[in-house]
This record gives C-alpha cells, structure tokens and sequence, in this order.
C-alpha cells in the first residue's frame, strides 16, 4: 500500500473516493465560513447604525417559523407569562375575554 496514492484501497475503502469527499467537506467548510463572517460582518453594520442585533436574531428565528407554529408559541408564551404575573392584569384580563 503507498500512502497518498489516489488508487489505494484498504479494507474495502477505496482511497480516491473518500478523498473526493473529503474535499468536498473541507471546500463546503471554507465557504460556510465565509458565509459566516458576511453574516457577522451585516449584523456589525447594523449594530453601528443602532440596531438591536440580538432582537434583529429573534426576528430572524421568528421569520424561519410558519404562522401556526409561531402563533402556537405565542399562545403558550402568554399562558406562561400570566402563571408566572409576568403580564400585567389588564392584559390577562382582556386576553380571557378573547379566549
């Protein structure tokens, strides 16, 4: 067997094979890091122009749900928040008329 030869094969993995797919991983990995830092490098220009990033990520979370998923989440936020008086009791109150 000759390491580094493209044709080599040990216990049935044929070496030129799984080094195209480790290329590929490595070359998938390179871009996702830079997609990573396109990102890193809007949310900055956005902080410097007075945006909240961290509500601009929980908008972004939000936007990825569909509506009944986020009104369902909605829904038991709001139950959770009134057990807890999180809410204030005008709110609890006409939220129960709603219901």
């Amino acid at each position: 067997m000759t390491i580094g030869h493209n044709s080599t094969n040990y216990g049935g993995i044929e070496g030129a094979h799984l080094r195209q797919y480790i290329e590929k991983a490595e070359q998938l990995n390179l871009e996702k890091q830079g997609i990573a830092d396109d990102i890193k490098e809007v949310f900055a220009e956005a902080r410097s122009q007075g945006f909240d990033t961290k509500i601009m990520r929980q908008v972004i979370k939000i936007r990825k749900k569909d509506a009944a998923d986020r009104e369902e989440e909605e829904t038991l936020m709001d139950i959770y928040m009134h057990a807890l008086g999180m809410l204030p009791l005008e709110q609890a109150i006409e939220d129960t008329k709603n219901d």
